[in-house]
């Protein structure tokens, strides 16, 4: 039987939902003891990649990832997930999944995982993009802000181990990533925090 994230916390070796350090992955960490993540995929309304992460080696290649995410999408397009989570066993895993406008939100986990951590980390997922693109929440405002949207992930899940699921503190934290240390979160507007973090992420990217 799985245990509750809360259990998993006091673990030696996990991350803390507020962000502690651990040295596993997801690889290392025992499926029956305690919650991990696959991977978490954005797909648009046509199965293709608007971003995606993979926190298992399930998946050697990048053509099997591929092929993985062709066949989710095609086994759940027609299932009616915009009101809330569905939950859907796929090729001995469980997946869960959430769909706005031409966006599809899938969070997966090992077979015996308990549902409902991952519905939390899909929701925290889901949610902290929608305050990032402040509600507009579409392909074509996901592609213009990706950047933030790979940083959303990153600060979600870390080798699979889940670091943080409150939508308010992965905006935050997102936003404030390379903000100058002269002007303070506090002292700005999250428009304002944001730019600067885009515009130091492509600073980094130049370099």
């Amino acid at each position: 039987m799985s245990m509750d994230l809360d259990d998993c916390l006091a673990l030696p070796g996990f991350f803390s939902v507020n962000g502690s350090k651990s040295t596993e992955d997801c690889n290392d960490v025992n499926e029956d003891s305690c919650p991990c993540i696959k991977n978490i995929l954005l797909l648009d309304s046509e199965g293709n990649r608007v971003a995606v992460k993979y926190y298992s080696d399930e998946w050697p290649t990048n053509s099997a990832k591929e092929a993985f995410e062709k066949a989710l999408f095609s086994k759940t397009q027609k299932t009616n997930a915009r009101t809330e989570a569905e939950i859907a066993m796929f090729e001995n895993h469980i997946i869960v999944y959430k769909f706005v406008q031409d966006l599809h939100f899938f969070v997966t986990g090992a077979e015996g995982e308990n549902e409902l951590i991952l519905v939390i980390v899909l929701q925290g997922f889901f949610d902290a993009v929608g305050l990032l693109l402040r509600g507009n929440v579409d392909k074509k405002e996901a592609l213009e802000n990706l950047d933030l949207i790979l940083l959303c992930l990153d600060e979600i899940v870390d080798g699979g181990v889940i670091l943080e699921t409150d939508a308010n503190a992965i905006a935050g934290k997102v936003a404030s990533h390379s903000v100058d240390a002269a002007a303070p979160l506090s002292e700005q507007t999250i428009s304002q925090a944001l730019a600067t973090a885009r515009e130091h992420l492509a600073r980094s990217l130049l370099k």
